[in-house]
């Protein structure tokens, strides 16, 4: 699986290294799968600083450190909701850009009722916010994630990757 992501990765390191720039990753239903696939390139550390799993209320708290009321007014799996990681990510560990996903990945039930299958990715930086959105349709956990996560490296391809 890490194979058919590092060919993503590998041009978010160029762009990150062209720009001499780092990134730091919140996975949600990714499952750790986005940092992952940065990991494959070799020399992570130039452009990497780091991140989480952000998969319950208590890692989120703990990894953002946002008082309660950041929150107010958000359900996950929204852009909003996904921006406010990506922010919280980058400015909690000093990157330049934070990528966050939420999403629930299924086939059992999301704490707030949203449909397996639906992820919103986010990247946030000097440049600006992006969001990108992916619904599948599908309860197949292991397909959902790798979806979320071939979602949210697309965008950072998007945002980030130095034309060839």
């Amino acid at each position: 699986m890490l194979h058919d992501f590092h060919p993503k990765a590998a041009r978010i390191a160029d762009g990150l290294r062209a720009r001499g720039e780092k990134i730091a990753v919140a996975d949600g239903a990714t499952g750790g799968l986005i940092a992952a696939s940065l990991l494959t390139v070799p020399g992570a550390l130039e452009f990497y600083v780091g991140g989480g799993v952000v998969y319950s209320l208590r890692a989120r708290d703990v990894l953002f450190d946002l008082p309660a009321c950041a929150y107010d007014g958000m359900r996950s799996v929204t852009e909003d909701y996904a921006l406010l990681q990506a922010r919280a990510i980058r400015d909690r560990l000093g990157a330049d850009w934070g990528l966050a996903e939420s999403g629930s990945a299924g086939a059992s039930r999301h704490p707030m009722g949203v449909a397996s299958g639906r992820s919103i990715a986010a990247i946030a930086g000097p440049d600006g916010d992006w969001t990108a959105g992916i619904e599948t349709g599908s309860e197949d956990r292991i397909a959902n994630m790798t979806a979320f996560t071939h979602n949210a490296l697309d965008l950072a391809v998007r945002v980030l990757a130095t034309e060839a």
